[in-house]
């Protein structure tokens, strides 16, 4: 085995080796001798899959000036392929001594082995037999996001050895499921190795979302059922069984921070290699960290150890684990090499002329928390970009009836004002209006207000602008009027998101109606609140067919899957009286209802969408003078008879409905739907 580590300011290194987890000090002491630019390695014989190892760099422990060298901490390889051991919380972890006046000024002499998260050896050897990535075209996908734990802990049809895991999510009953429902792939919320949180473990509480990175090429232990190296051959697993269904993989990376806090926090693995090297620090006092990430350190992706690091992370997550994308965290972060984000910075150019990494899904969370973090379109091509605006403008629609039908209208058709330019395309735009950050869709229509009091931060975590509604109701109720009114909501919110141009993300369990009991931040519960009910009564089964077939529309029909923007004459807008919409109906706050004709094909659709009261809409005239048809709609009743015509359409209250024009097109495709 050659063991190497990179640091350009440590003055020598040595590779600690450790019989077993339990060993408190290392059997054996290697010194890096050879050295290739900024890489200390060594070739040791004899090493066998499962050894567990760490680092000790030697350097000058000098904050002032950015330099935390310390060689009694055992440091975690920042290319260990698993974890051997997790880390032990103890004050022997940090660099310095806690307590001490000086904070991280003074030392800790203290040796860290005993609690420091180790390394381990693996064999990448793996039988993928045929395996073949989907490489399913970006107009064409449906993106799943879900949690490794959440999405299989609690269904009773996967074995309970494997609920929760890797080898859980792989079980028939879930890709049954995911088959069904009709998405093309599923989004992994972090499964990068992860620090837990010591403030949440004191208060009972654990990182369940895992967005505090400290290994970036090693599956998180936690959804392993075997545990140690057994995490890799697992993941693998999960990865082939999800390709045999027809499913790309897209995980969730946070290479914009980790999991070792600002200058207060532990030594676990980059701090103590390279601080100066690894992180992005204050220029006017080193001692400190520049934070956009709202974490306490920002990775300094701009130097070259760092971007080496990234890019051969993401690079083995592709050529070795098989996954088909990922989806960035606060990704402008890794674009500031100065201070300003820049899409020309080396990341960025480094991922567009990389071969392998320029070919898969590339998705954007377009904002962190610096100056000018607000990214919302401006990513280059070929990147997708999660859509805020998307979600706001569907939320504020249908849940807080507000007057922005025009903002609506953009986001429906893919976002052109954001996306056209610079030649992106519809799909650029990642449609959402449920993730895992914030409410699930079944608590956007049942809560006015977050209620995070679980999390215990006296309920100040957690966005306050929701764009939310409990339609008379703060909770559960049995009120039967408000319970109608929730589910005719619900959707709406999900016929809105699977009719519009773009890439529909759906967050994983609002098809089963899941709740978080108001919940808006479940970062810390990784219990029943954030896990899966799979326990579906009559009303909740009735909201899961209904997506699937909606979903199962949306896939029969390329009118809604556009692959690039149209010419402005293949899309119209009318108004409720029968006339097209002229720019000064966008202005009128009482426009809570509107048409979108769609005739890039040749099986127009008219598409009404009415968040307002009870409305009676005047159809336009369809082509070739023939009428309207009812396809289907949200509403408890039919707007019209198999095959009838329709010149008119009355429109209940909280509908959208989807018209097709009369004529050979809908004959052939035998009239209406029912979609309920």
């Amino acid at each position: 085995m050659n063991f190497a580590v990179a640091s350009e300011g440590a003055s020598s290194v040595e590779l600690v080796l450790f019989d077993g987890p339990n060993d408190p000090e290392p059997s054996h002491t290697v010194a890096l001798t050879a050295r290739t630019g900024p890489v200390w390695h060594v070739y040791l014989p004899g090493i066998r899959p499962g050894q567990l190892y760490g680092y000790r760099a030697y350097g000058p422990y000098e904050p002032s000036r950015g330099h935390r060298f310390n060689p009694n901490k055992v440091l975690l390889d920042p290319y260990a392929k698993a974890i051997g051991r997790t880390l032990r919380w103890d004050d022997r972890l940090y660099g310095y001594r806690v307590g001490d006046p000086e904070e991280d000024l003074s030392f800790d002499p203290r040796s860290s082995a005993p609690c420091a998260p180790l390394g381990a050896v693996v064999d990448d050897a793996f039988d993928w037999a045929d395996d073949r990535p989907p490489q399913v075209p970006w107009e064409d996908t449906v993106i799943y996001e879900t949690h490794v734990k959440g999405l299989t802990k609690l269904h009773p049809e996967v074995p309970e050895a494997l609920r929760g895991t890797y080898l859980g999510v792989a079980c028939e009953p879930v890709l049954d499921h995911l088959r069904k429902l009709g998405v093309t792939a599923v989004e992994l919320m972090p499964v990068h190795a992860a620090v837990q949180d010591r403030r949440l473990l004191e208060r009972g509480l654990q990182n369940y979302w895992g967005y505090n990175t400290l290994a970036f090429f090693a599956p998180d232990p936690r959804f392993s059922a075997s545990g140690g190296i057994g995490a890799v051959r697992e993941f693998k697993a999960m990865v082939r069984a999800l390709h045999a269904a027809g499913f790309e993989v897209i995980l969730d990376v946070v290479y914009n921070h980790t999991g070792e806090g600002d200058h207060r926090g532990p030594t676990l693995s980059l701090r103590g290699l390279d601080n100066r090297a690894y992180y992005q620090l204050d220029p006017q006092n080193p001692r400190f960290y520049r934070d956009v990430t709202g974490t306490g350190n920002t990775l300094n992706v701009g130097h070259p150890l760092a971007l080496r690091l990234v890019l051969d992370s993401l690079r083995y997550w592709v050529a070795e684990m098989h996954v088909d994308g990922f989806r960035f965290d606060l990704a402008p972060a890794l674009g500031r090499e100065r201070g300003a984000v820049e899409f020309t910075s080396a990341f960025f150019r480094a991922v567009r002329e990389d071969p392998v990494l320029s070919r898969v899904k590339l998705i954007a969370e377009p904002w962190d928390l610096g100056q000018d973090g607000y990214q919302v379109g401006r990513f280059p091509h070929p990147w997708a970009e999660w859509n805020d605006r998307y979600r706001d403008a569907v939320r504020r629609f249908w849940c807080r009836g507000e007057p922005n039908a025009s903002e609506l209208a953009a986001r429906l058709v893919g976002s052109p004002d954001l996306y056209r330019a610079g030649g992106r395309s519809p799909w650029a735009s990642v449609n959402y209006v449920t993730s895992h950050d914030g409410f699930t869709l079944e608590d956007l229509v049942s809560y006015l207000h977050k209620h995070n009091e679980a999390n215990g931060e006296d309920n100040r975590d957690g966005p306050d602008a929701n764009f939310s509604t409990n339609c008379g109701a703060e909770g559960p109720t049995a009120d039967p009027t408000v319970i109608r009114c929730r589910e005719r909501l619900k959707r709406c919110l999900m016929a809105t998101l699977l009719l519009s141009w773009g890439t529909p993300m759906l967050l994983g369990g609002d098809e089963l109606s899941r709740t978080q009991r108001g919940n808006n931040n479940a970062y810390c519960q990784d219990n029943e609140l954030s896990w899966y009910d799979w326990r579906l009564d009559r009303r909740r089964r009735a909201f899961m067919e209904f997506v699937r077939k909606l979903l199962a529309f949306r896939r029969a029909h390329p009118v809604f899957r556009r692959r690039s923007f149209p010419e402005e004459k293949e899309v119209r807008w009318w108004h409720p009286s029968g006339r097209e919409i002229v720019p000064e109906d966008w202005h009128d706050p009482n426009l809570c209802a509107f048409g979108l004709w769609l005739s890039a094909t040749d099986d127009p659709y008219l598409v009404l969408l009415n968040a307002g009261d009870f409305c009676h809409f005047t159809l336009p005239e369809a082509p070739h003078g023939e009428g309207w048809t009812w396809v289907w709609s949200t509403a408890p009743v039919p707007l019209g008879r198999k095959g009838q015509i329709l010149k008119t359409a009355r429109l209940p209250a909280r509908t959208v409905a989807v018209l097709r024009a009369a004529g050979d097109g809908s004959r052939r495709t035998g009239g209406r739907s029912r979609i309920r």
